[in-house]
Formats: structure tokens, sequence, C-alpha cells
């Protein structure tokens, strides 16, 4: 297969991290979309790719370019709506999280790529890390033993200035909270380490330190796994001042390790029966110094995904993945909202369902 030609649709936050994996990876960067043509030249610039072609209706897009492969970094509401446009059209997708803000839209992007024969990745970048692919290898070859439970923890700082930046960031029609937001990469985290398939949910959410949002801004749940392990997930983006820390810690039979840092980012405690290597060492191995919080894993995420295509198999963070991870936190809010377990798994469920969970006499005093 020749040079695989690429779009980007959205030129926000995220977007750079995106358009260097391409280039990393050697795609060819046929056109940008966004609503907002400043946005696009100043991503364009930022890249060296002045001479690309830029639309603002990326239906347009989709007429005018024979393209291979689409990244959807558009706000949170309009994925999936875009994703099946594109899908449509027969291309493969590299969707950001969430896929989408309910399971009927995510069903349906999943029944769609199977009706087109497109492939579908959920940017779950996270699981590139150097830490958690080390760990996720261990539990693969079994050395911890059975996994008792695992505990996920984002515990950061967005401050009512973030929230200002986007009129969508935080409200339940187009974005959802921390947990949909933020704390989703740790969710899918959870599920992928975990074993998957989840039988019961009990949550508490609620919105702590901010005001001037729809949504949480912090949740925490129990969850229990039907392979008898449990999962303990923590989200908030009400730390004061500053991001504190990303971790994720296993407990197995035979040993138990902590990935901390702010991002996940480092191996933080290791201690497995047999093992050689010390935390220290691992330490040093898996530690990366990232520059912001999103981390290094879009450009081998983006290898995985061009292999994919280019050997027709299934992406390797795909659609379900997507699914999945926005179950759990769905799952999370409908326990929350009716104060009891919720079982799993869910269908017909979206962050719509939950307008108005918040909403108070009397603001949040600060």
């Amino acid at each position: 297969m020749d040079t695989l030609k690429y779009a980007l649709i959205g030129c926000g936050r995220i977007s750079k991290n995106h358009l260097d994996a391409a280039i990393e990876n050697g795609l060819q960067i046929e056109a940008l979309c966004d609503i907002n043509p400043q946005a696009m030249k100043t991503l364009a610039a930022s890249a060296g790719l002045e001479g690309v072609r830029t639309y603002v209706d990326y239906h347009e897009m989709l007429d005018n370019e024979d393209l291979d492969l689409i990244a959807i970094t558009t706000k949170s509401s309009h994925h999936a709506g875009t994703a099946l446009d594109c899908i449509r059209k027969g291309v493969h997708l590299i969707i950001e999280k969430p896929i989408a803000l309910s399971l009927k839209d995510a069903d349906e992007i999943i029944k769609e790529s199977e009706r087109y024969n497109v492939k579908v990745c959920s940017c779950h970048q996270n699981r590139y890390n150097k830490a958690v692919q080390k760990v996720h290898k261990v539990l693969e070859d079994g050395s911890l033993g059975r996994l008792m439970y695992a505990n996920v923890a984002i515990r950061w700082s967005r401050d009512e200035d973030y929230y200002r930046q986007a009129a969508w960031r935080g409200t339940w029609e187009e974005d959802g909270g921390a947990l949909m937001n933020q704390c989703i990469h740790n969710i899918d985290l959870l599920r992928w380490m975990m074993g998957d398939v989840i039988d019961e949910v009990f949550a508490y959410t609620d919105q702590l330190a901010h005001s001037c949002i729809e949504a949480e801004d912090f949740g925490i749940a129990l969850v229990k796994f039907s392979n008898g392990g449990y999962g303990i997930v923590e989200g908030t983006t009400s730390i004061y001042h500053t991001d504190l820390e990303e971790t994720l810690c296993l407990f197995g039979t035979h040993g138990t390790i902590k990935i901390g840092g702010k991002s996940l980012n480092s191996i933080e405690h290791w201690e497995v029966e047999g093992s050689e290597e010390s935390a220290e060492s691992l330490l040093e191995e898996s530690f990366e110094n990232h520059t912001d919080i999103y981390g290094f894993g879009h450009t081998p995420l983006y290898e995985d995904m061009i292999t994919a295509i280019r050997e027709d198999r299934k992406p390797p963070i795909d659609a379900l993945d997507g699914r999945n991870a926005i179950e759990l936190v769905l799952a999370i809010y409908e326990s929350s909202a009716q104060g009891k377990p919720v079982k799993l798994p869910l269908s017909n469920i979206a962050t719509t369902d939950f307008k108005g969970r918040f909403q108070r006499d009397e603001p949040i005093i600060q």
C-alpha cells in the first residue's frame, strides 16, 4: 500500500499531538478542517504545513479529498456524528476520547464500521506509556497472580478559566464532567487491566468546586468485575492550584505495582514475586518527562493503527474499547443519580440523561 493519505478534523487543544504523530509516522497530510480558520492556520504553521488544504466544512472535505485515515479531535458532542459521516465514506478513523456521549451512538459507530469495513481506533493513548506497557506485560504473563483489585485516580486541577475557554466544557449536552473528560483514560486502563467484563457499579459524583459547569468535578466508584476482582475509581478536577497526580495501583496475590506521576509516566512501586527488577531501575526505565499531560502515546498509537490498516486487522484499541470506557462512566453517573448499585451491561443511556443533576438554588461557596 502506498503512503496513507490523512486529514484532521478539529484543530483545538489536542490536535497538535495528533498531527505530530501523523507526521512522525510518515502519513501524507492532505487537509485540515475546523470551523475556525485561524485555528487551522496556527496549527498548520506549527507543523510547517502552511500550504496544506483547509476546510471549514468536513462534508466538503470528504467530497473533495481521497483519504485513507482521518483523526477526529472536535468537541466531544461532535465525535459520533462526524465519525458516522466519515465511516459511510469508507475512511478509517482515529477518534479522540470519548468516542461518543451515548451508548446508542457508540453502538452505531461499531455497527456502521463493520458494515462499511472501516477500522475505528479509540484514542486512549495512555495504554502506550512505557510504564503502562511494562505493567500490562506482567499481567499477561501471570506474574502478579490473581488480581484482587485495582485503584485508579486522577487528581487534577482545572480552574474556571479552563472551562470558560470553551463553552461546551463541563456541559451534559456536549461533554460530561471530570470522569468523562479527564478520568476516562484511567477508566479505560482499569477495564483493560482487570479483564473488562463488569457486573456492578456503585458510585457517588458531586460538584465540589466548580459552579460554572453543569456536570461533576468529582466522582468515586466501586466496580465489581465478573472475574471476582474489584476496581476503585477516583477522579476530580478540584485539586488546589495545580495537577497532583494520575495513578494506577494493582494488587495481586503475588505482587503490588503502582504507576504514578502526573500522567501515569513512572513506575513508583514494584514488588512482584520472583522478579529481580527493582523499583529504582524500573522508575528510571519507565519515566517519561512529558511537557504536557498527554504524554507520548499518540505516536505509537498511530503506528499501530497504520499497521492495522496495512495488514487488514483489528485496530489496537477499537471502537468497542471506546464504548466500554464510556459505558463505565455512564454507569457511574447512573448509580450516583439513583443512589444504588447499577448492573451492567447498559444500553440506551447518555450524558444528557443527567441534565439538571447538580442544579442548586445557591452557588457553591468559593
